[in-house]
């Protein structure tokens, strides 16, 4: 059966189908309540779903929008379910939005950020050109600006250390891409080092991002 996917206004988001999100994530780490996604609901512009059969099988809350003139595709919390094909739903959520990206900014890069608590959701950048943080990369002053430009944007502002894109927890829920890889032992060592430091009891998340190119988005190369 084929993935489908679907985005949304969040305005449309009835109760029903958030206690269905709710449902999805018990037993995830994020473990999301229903509050949270709410909150979300009303913060957040459109929501992608993906289904199976008509069952759900992974969301997220996106926004299209510009910052200091720059296109983003800003991606905020969303759960992929532990399911022997979690990397084909995450990757059909991404082209989705990776779609909607192209429709609102033709013939413009546009940067992909969002918040992660593991490695494995570095999944959702495949495809992706000058993506940090990376190992063996020393980021550059603009890249640093650009961390502190999405801390900014997601509510963190003077919270994130510029050079390791980590961000200090407020003891709130953090609304983080929440995806697991299939096969945990396949992530490169040094990208699971960005998350020891993280204290997930206080809300501690990795911002990370990267450059989606006009060409790719136009010929619907990503994801790869």
């Amino acid at each position: 059966m084929a993935i489908e996917v679907a985005t949304k206004d969040c305005t449309a988001l009835s109760d029903a189908e958030l206690a269905e999100l709710a449902d999805m994530c018990t037993g995830g780490p994020a473990g999301y309540e229903i509050g949270v996604l709410s909150k979300h609901r009303e913060d957040w512009v459109l929501v992608t779903q993906a289904r199976e059969n008509g069952k759900l099988h992974g969301f997220a809350f996106c926004t299209l929008e510009r910052i200091g003139g720059t296109p983003c595709l800003l991606i905020g919390l969303g759960s992929v379910k532990r399911s022997a094909k979690r990397e084909s739903v995450l990757k059909a959520l991404m082209a989705n939005m990776y779609r909607r990206a192209v429709l609102a900014f033709p013939d413009e890069d546009v940067v992909v950020g969002t918040k992660l608590i593991d490695p494995g959701a570095f999944s959702a950048f495949k495809g992706l050109d000058g993506i940090c943080p990376l190992p063996e990369h020393k980021t550059t002053g603009e890249e640093r600006a650009w961390s502190r430009r999405l801390a900014k944007r997601f509510g963190a502002e003077n919270r994130i250390d510029d050079r390791s894109f980590v961000v200090t927890g407020d003891n709130s829920t953090p609304g983080v891409l929440d995806h697991e890889c299939l096969k945990p032992e396949t992530v490169n060592a040094d990208v699971a080092a960005y998350f020891t430091p993280l204290k997930r009891e206080q809300g501690d998340y990795l911002i990370a991002f990267g450059w989606a190119m006009a060409e790719d988005l136009a010929g619907g190369k990503l994801p790869k």
